[in-house]
């Protein structure tokens, strides 16, 4: 493994949230990752072992990921609030106007409606796993994870795995499991509530509008992945101003957390400047095909 760059760690204070964060320094480009719902900065891990040698870094936790605390009013976050607290951590961290955010799923909502609300504060999106609505396959697991007893959380996490994370390793699977497991009733409750919100929300468009994203954008959707349909993720993408659109075959939702290969994808994106169109992303040895 690749030694990483030097490390800041604190947390910062933005309106009533303790949000912990790092920043693996240097004088590259920057990168800002914005984690999925109910995870944390440890999914970027294999992420920063690759790349924090050529970029400058930043990590943070939202609310009820990691260590990240409310301290006054109420467990829920709603999407404005995250996306204050995301344009909070790009101010204390002096992150540039050039630089890309890297979103996976719930992570690249925040993204996209933080470029929506602060135009041409960055330079590019980079959103994983990310579709315009749930499809019914999305809908039945939430619904099976609301039906579970909010104390049975060993039995939540393997609903949710048997959905959408077979194809994870086993250790990874065995943290999230491990991470239900001790998680405090108020986040469950929290995570209930999001389920809940995705499902009534019906469609991104309702949320963000997607004809205001300025950012470059550039999709990553693994084939294999079960609650984000194809189809869906091509409409998004016809909808973006200036996006395009990598399908990553033998992968799921999780894509590089299931495969380390997915790396290299991201290499070519950041290091080319470009999207999937660059003749250099054509090479079949990749693993993956653009779509337009």
């Amino acid at each position: 493994m690749k030694k990483t760059a030097s490390q800041v760690k604190a947390v910062l204070e933005t309106g009533r949230f303790l949000i912990p964060y790092r920043v693996y320094e240097s004088k590259a480009p920057h990168i800002v990752c914005v984690n999925g719902v109910q995870q944390s900065m440890a999914m970027w891990q294999t992420f920063i072992s690759r790349f924090s040698r050529k970029y400058r870094i930043v990590l943070f936790d939202f609310p009820h990921q990691g260590k990240a605390k409310i301290i006054s009013g109420s467990e829920q976050v709603s999407l404005n609030e995250q996306i204050g607290i995301l344009k909070a951590v790009l101010d204390k961290t002096g992150t540039s106007v050039e630089a890309t955010l890297c979103a996976a799923s719930w992570g690249g909502v925040v993204a996209v409606g933080f470029d929506t609300t602060y135009p041409a504060r960055i330079k590019r999106l980079v959103l994983a796993s990310l579709g315009t609505k749930p499809n019914r396959k999305m809908v039945e697991m939430i619904e099976k994870g609301m039906a579970v007893d909010v104390k049975n959380r060993e039995t939540m996490a393997e609903v949710l795995l048997k959905c959408f994370g077979q194809d994870l390793p086993s250790p990874v699977k065995r943290k999230i499991i491990s991470q239900f497991r001790a998680m405090k009733e108020e986040r469950v409750r929290a995570f209930y509530e999001h389920g809940l919100f995705v499902i009534s929300s019906k469609s991104l468009s309702e949320v963000v509008n997607l004809k205001n994203v300025k950012a470059k954008t550039i999709l990553l959707n693994g084939e294999k992945d079960t609650i984000i349909d194809l189809e869906d993720v091509k409409f998004l993408a016809s909808q973006i101003p200036d996006c395009e659109m990598i399908v990553v075959n033998g992968v799921g939702h999780f894509l590089h957390l299931e495969d380390a290969g997915v790396l290299d994808i991201y290499e070519t994106i950041l290091s080319s400047g470009v999207g999937p169109e660059s003749p250099a992303s054509h090479r079949q040895d990749n693993g993956f095909h653009p779509l337009t």
